[in-house]
């Protein structure tokens, strides 16, 4: 359950956000105009009791679906709040690296960071477009040129070692995470597969268990995402940046509240 705190912050983001972005209405599943008031996480997830499989998702959806919308602009300021770094305020943390690094350290050169869209922008086409292409729950503070290097590559297991960010590897068709990320990178990616489903003007995103998806709204290796999902359950930085999206955004990512629920889906 959210403390006193936790939910006093969520209600003064919430209310900030909304008075300066619009709300994306561009179809059915986004039809409520407004973020909804800070509940507990057990009423946040209210209706979802002895549900599995489609309807366990499609319930979610409905509930997820009703955020506030970022321009892609306000990503950079959401981001120095969701990813700082515990030990140093000035600070984020960097997804691959694990490094520290200066908040105003941001831009597009070498050694700077930026903002990498885990599920990639171009598996469905969204670019930066406000919803899937500015959703918090997955964009992260990156090295520049490892996020390059990470590209739009599925996720799997395997390949050659990133020389810049150690613990990470690749090959042609895909990239694994170092591993105190893996369980993150897969909790986003089906987020994103929940979150987002055609019927508001988005891509269908849906998880696969494949790589090379190119273009296509799709992102695997889906059985590589749900072991990792499982050999790294959400830690306090993820749950912690978790209550801040929601502070911010009006929505949370339910395989962090509720990691056993991959599996129920997926």
């Amino acid at each position: 359950m959210l403390t006193c705190a936790r939910r006093a912050l969520a209600v003064v983001g919430v209310a900030a956000l909304a008075a300066t972005t619009p709300t994306w209405t561009a179809g059915p599943a986004s039809a409520a105009t407004s973020p909804p008031a800070a509940v507990s996480v057990a009423d946040y997830y209210a209706g979802t009791e002895g549900l599995t499989g489609l309807p366990l998702k499609n319930k979610l959806n409905d509930i997820v679906s009703t955020q506030s919308v970022l321009t892609y602009d306000r990503v950079w300021d959401a981001l120095r709040r969701t990813d700082e770094d515990p030990a140093n305020p000035n600070n984020v943390i960097e997804l691959y690296t694990g490094r520290s690094t200066p908040k105003t350290n941001n831009g597009g050169d070498v050694d700077n960071w930026n903002r990498e869209h885990v599920w990639a922008k171009s598996h469905g086409d969204f670019g930066t477009t406000p919803g899937p292409g500015t959703d918090l729950h997955h964009l992260r503070p990156t090295d520049v040129t490892v996020n390059a290097d990470r590209g739009n590559l599925d996720f799997d297991n395997g390949g050659t070692q990133n020389d810049e960010a150690p613990g990470n590897y690749a090959d042609g068709d895909s990239w694994e995470p170092r591993d105190a990320v893996k369980g993150d990178v897969a909790r986003m990616i089906l987020y994103m597969a929940v979150r987002y489903d055609g019927d508001d003007g988005a891509p269908d995103l849906e998880v696969n268990d494949q790589v090379n998806n190119g273009s296509a709204p799709y992102h695997g290796r889906v059985s590589v995402l749900v072991a990792w999902s499982a050999q790294d359950p959400p830690d306090a930085f993820e749950q912690r940046r978790n209550e801040t999206v929601y502070a911010i955004q009006g929505n949370r990512n339910p395989f962090v509240d509720r990691p056993e629920w991959v599996e129920a889906i997926f």
